[in-house]
Order: structure tokens, then C-alpha cells, then sequence
């Protein structure tokens, strides 16, 4: 466990590096993508089910992304794809495009289908997680607009 936890800290800094973040944002875009490793790790191996596991672990990673970003004036990308990165299922689309040149049409269908559900539970988390921010800003400025026009 702690080796993964170390390597989904490092694989998430270091696409940041790729992606041009700034080094002071290194450090928080690799805590996203450890902390969402864990809450994966966590979920998968109590419910043993990948798709939600992912789900539930970017939804988090974008609360966390957009906590940092707004905390340290950073643009929330920076974090969120950063952070998503230990959970994207690379090696799942490569068994599928194995399976193809192998001929085994039914498994490569199979784990295509996986690799495609995991990501769209990863785009679906990260969209829940900015719906619910949009809509707590909406109720916040709300609740101002309704104050000030009680004292105004």
C-alpha cells in the first residue's frame, strides 16, 4: 500500500511537470492524486467494484482541486488532471488493444467496455463535484444578495 501511495503522489506531480503547473503547485497536484489513489484503494477493495470506486474517488479529487485552487489563486486543471491520473485505466485500454491483435474479440470487447465505463466515471464525478460547486455559489450569493437588501 505504501509503495502505491508513493507512486500515484509521484506519477501525479510529475504530469504536472508535464503539463506545465507551477513548481509550487507540484507538491498539492501530487497530495490530489494520492489522496484520490487512497480513497480509490479504499473503496475498491469494500465494495470491489471499479466504476464506482472511480466515481466516488474523482469526485473527491475535483473537491479537493477546487479547495486548492481557490485557496492559492491556481487555475483548479492544474489539480483536477493532475489528480486524476492514478486513476485513468491506461494499462485496462491496452489488455483490450491486446486482445485485438490476438484475436480475442470477445475479451478485448469486454475490457474496452471496462476501461470506457471507468472513464466516464471519472468524467462523471469530476462534472458532479463542479455541479455542486456551482450551485452552493449560486446559494451563497443568494443568501448575500438577500441580507444586504435586509439591511439595505
Amino acid at each position: 500500500m505504501i509503495e502505491q501511495v508513493m507512486t500515484s503522489f509521484v506519477a501525479s506531480a510529475a504530469f504536472g511537470i508535464i503539463f506545465n503547473a507551477p513548481v509550487k503547485a507540484l507538491f498539492r497536484a501530487g497530495l490530489v492524486g494520492m489522496i484520490g489513489w487512497m480513497i480509490y484503494t479504499g473503496l475498491y477493495e469494500y465494495s470491489d467494484d471499479s466504476v464506482f470506486s472511480s466515481l466516488i474517488a474523482s469526485f473527491f479529487i475535483a473537491i479537493i482541486s477546487q479547495f486548492y485552487a481557490k485557496r492559492h489563486k491556481t487555475p483548479v486543471i492544474i489539480f483536477n488532471v493532475s489528480g486524476i491520473i492514478p486513476l485513468v485505466p491506461g494499462g485496462l485500454a491496452y489488455d483490450a488493444m491486446r486482445q485485438v491483435v490476438e484475436n480475442n474479440y470477445n475479451e478485448a470487447i469486454a475490457l474496452a467496455a471496462k476501461a470506457f465505463m471507468i472513464s466516464g466515471s471519472i468524467a462523471i464525478g469530476l462534472v458532479l463535484s463542479e455541479v455542486m460547486n456551482q450551485i452552493i455559489r449560486k446559494i451563497k450569493v443568494k443568501e448575500r444578495n438577500h441580507l444586504s437588501d435586509r439591511e439595505g
